[in-house]
């Protein structure tokens, strides 16, 4: 809640949530738990905060899944995509229920924003907007984030439901099906080193677009400031402004608290 104060005060209009819970199992149920880490910290969040602060629910499994993987498996170890869309449906639901504002689908599975989409109508929740991780790929910057929240795949990667980082075409084809699906919003993940899929996908489309600054990409920049290689400031706020320069409405960074209170300096 003192986190949220501080975002909300200084004028960042949202938080996006991940949960780490205590214990894993093969099929993430704490995913949609109605106690779950997640649904008690959106709980808390707008409890604290209200309409002032934008509160987006992460969806995925490798979090909550013993083995990492962002999906329910089959019994030879592949990921089941339409089991785990009904996994998918039963998060999206708990989350709404919990306060949030966004859904956020991450898990890359074919068909994941038309099936959420049609649970959280039926379930009366029409108004929720959904942001798609449309354009999601199989990158080496999420490490940092795998090791602290404990989703590294126990075997195998992702890279059968994550996008080639070679290919950019393929990232429209994601875009333009996510839409047809239903998403509002549309995100690249990771930012800097996919710039150029970002300004394809602001020249296609013209709904709301985001980025995401992700974890390896904060630590490098970290670690360089510490040594004293870099002036963090500067670099942080060329990296932001760069993001929305490619053509980001908005951006998910770990700099935004620093970032809002440099800006608030002038």
């Amino acid at each position: 809640k003192r986190v949220a104060a501080e975002v909300a005060g200084l004028g960042v209009p949202g938080i996006l949530v991940f949960g780490v819970p205590e214990a894993k199992d093969a099929v993430g149920t704490g995913g949609w738990a109605r106690d779950g880490i997640a649904q008690r910290a959106i709980r808390a969040l707008k409890d604290a905060q209200g309409e002032a602060l934008t509160v987006v629910a992460d969806l995925c499994l490798c979090e909550y899944t013993d083995h990492g993987h962002c999906g329910l498996l089959t019994a030879t170890g592949e990921v089941d995509n339409d089991r785990t869309l009904e996994a998918y449906q039963r998060v999206a639901v708990s989350q709404a229920e919990a306060g949030a504002d966004v859904i956020a689908p991450s898990g890359m599975m074919d068909g994941q924003v038309a099936a959420i989409r049609a649970a959280l109508d039926e379930s009366g929740f029409s108004g929720i907007p959904i942001l798609a991780y449309a354009a999601k790929y199989a990158s080496g910057f999420y490490g940092p984030f795998r090791e602290a929240a404990g989703s590294t795949p126990q075997f195998g990667d992702r890279r059968a439901y994550q996008m080639d980082p070679a290919n950019r075409r393929e990232a429209m084809v994601e875009l333009d099906r996510d839409l047809e699906e239903g998403a509002d919003l549309l995100m690249v993940k990771p930012a800097l080193a996919y710039l150029d899929v970002l300004a394809d996908a602001r020249a296609r489309h013209q709904v709301p677009l985001g980025a995401y600054n992700v974890s390896a990409e904060y630590a490098m920049v970290k670690a360089a400031a510490e040594r004293g290689w870099i002036d963090e400031r500067r670099i942080v706020l060329e990296i932001l402004t760069s993001i929305r320069r490619a053509g980001a409405d908005f951006v998910i960074t770990y700099h935004a608290l620093e970032a809002a209170r440099w800006l608030s300096e002038g």
